[in-house]
Order: structure tokens, then C-alpha cells, then sequence
């Protein structure tokens, strides 16, 4: 796909890694959808830094632990932007809770924002992303793919994403890829320590974290790749091979 003046929806745009992921798609001339929820100041500051690269920018606030909203969502886009080419689905929530703390509360709010919002996302901008031959990226982790004691829910919610990936590719090819991203020890939660984050890196092969831009890198492969389709590309230093 050429990416210039194409346009984007990325969830969870506003902060952390779905501004890089957003920022890096301004960067190479695509038109911006930033989603947010609870973080409006800090989107925009996203909108503001899109705007001064020369595209077009705009924020789409929503809750999309709500289906509905979240399949209203690319609807919205598109009205203001007359098109939609590629969804990043970057939405998303880490809680740390053990079997034990876990309450059904808990749990389904973790599914609902970091599993079931992305499948209705989806369904949302079908129309659009098969007259455009789109693209979509879902950010998975690698406590999909591995298991993290004191994450259950959100280890479940993530290999969700791997599978709901794979199955979306099969019932949306050939008209839309679908592929996913796994982020290892790229941004450790805001309330980690140092102590916390020197662990991290010490344990991972590479020895040390990655940064939002190697994460930005893969999205920019996945886009640009027109023969590779549910496919998770992991991005975590090795951390999985340790």
C-alpha cells in the first residue's frame, strides 16, 4: 500500500504508544482519525503534533468498551473523511490482578476494551477497508502468547487478539489484510519503578527496552507489505526466546 494521503483510524491515539503509532503514520502523509476516550487533553497534543506535519487531523472521542460505539466509530471517520484505509486497533487496558484479586467486573471490562472493541472496530469500517483494499494492525502483546501469573484476564484478552487476527484475515481476504503486533518490553506501566525497569531490560536478550519506534517500525512493514496476512510480528528483544 502507498501510504500518502491515505487515511487512518488509530484507537488509543491520544497517549503512550498509540501516539508514536499515529505520529509515525503522519509522518509518511497519512490523513489521521485519532480515537480517544478518557484522555483529551493528551490527544490532543497528538493532534497538534499531526497537524504541524502537514496532514489532516482530526478526534473522534469514544468508549468502545460499548459494541455499539465502537461500531459507530469508523462510520464517523468516514463521514469526515470521505474514506478509510487502515485501522490500527491500538485501543487497550493492562490491569495487573491475580486469579484471587479478579473479579467478574474486572474481567469483562478488560475483555470488553481489549478484545470485544476490536471486533466490532472492525466490523464497523468493513465497508471502507474492502472499496479501499485495506489494512488492519491490531496491537496483541506477548502476555498473548505467554503466561503472566499476576495478568490473567489481560493474557487471556491478548491472545484473543492473535486468534481473532488469524480468523479475521481468513474471512477478509483477499479485499483486507489483517495482522497484529506484539510488544514485549517496549513502555513498562507508568507506575513501574526503576528497579522495575532495569529487571525488564536485564532479563531481556537485547538487554535492554525497545522504544515506541520499534514498535512504529513493524506498523510501517505490516502496511507497506501487501503479502503478509495473519501474521502476529513480534517485538519484544528476544524476550520470548529467553
Amino acid at each position: 500500500m502507498e501510504l500518502p494521503s491515505r487515511v487512518a483510524l488509530v484507537t488509543g491515539g491520544g497517549r503512550r504508544l498509540g501516539r508514536a503509532l499515529a505520529l509515525a503514520l503522519a509522518r509518511r502523509g497519512m490523513h489521521l482519525a485519532i480515537h480517544y476516550n478518557s484522555s483529551a487533553d493528551e490527544a490532543r497534543v497528538t493532534l497538534d503534533a499531526a497537524r504541524e506535519l502537514g496532514v489532516t487531523a482530526e478526534l473522534f472521542p469514544a468508549d468502545l468498551s460499548d459494541a455499539d460505539a465502537a461500531r459507530r466509530l469508523p462510520a464517523q471517520v468516514a463521514a469526515r473523511f470521505e474514506r478509510l484505509d487502515v485501522l490500527v486497533n491500538s485501543a487497550g487496558i493492562m490491569i495487573q490482578a491475580t486469579v484471587e484479586e479478579t473479579t467478574p467486573e474486572l474481567w469483562d471490562r478488560i475483555m470488553a476494551v481489549n478484545l470485544r472493541a476490536l471486533f466490532f472496530t472492525v466490523q464497523g469500517a468493513l465497508p471502507w477497508l474492502r472499496q479501499a483494499k485495506g489494512k488492519v494492525v491490531n496491537l496483541a502483546d506477548v502476555g498473548g502468547l505467554e503466561p503472566w501469573p499476576r495478568y490473567q484476564a489481560h493474557c487471556v484478552s491478548k491472545a484473543g487478539v492473535v486468534m481473532l487476527t488469524r480468523t479475521l484475515a481468513r474471512a477478509l481476504a483477499p479485499d483486507v489484510t489483517v495482522n497484529a503486533i506484539a510488544p514485549g518490553a517496549v513502555l513498562p506501566p507508568d507506575d513501574w519503578n526503576e528497579a522495575a525497569r532495569e529487571h525488564l531490560a536485564r532479563t531481556t536478550p537485547l538487554k535492554r527496552l525497545g522504544t515506541p519506534g520499534d514498535v512504529a517500525g513493524a506498523l510501517l512493514y505490516l502496511l507497506e507489505a501487501d503479502y503478509v496476512t495473519g501474521d502476529t510480528l513480534v517485538v519484544d528483544g528476544g524476550r520470548l526466546i529467553r
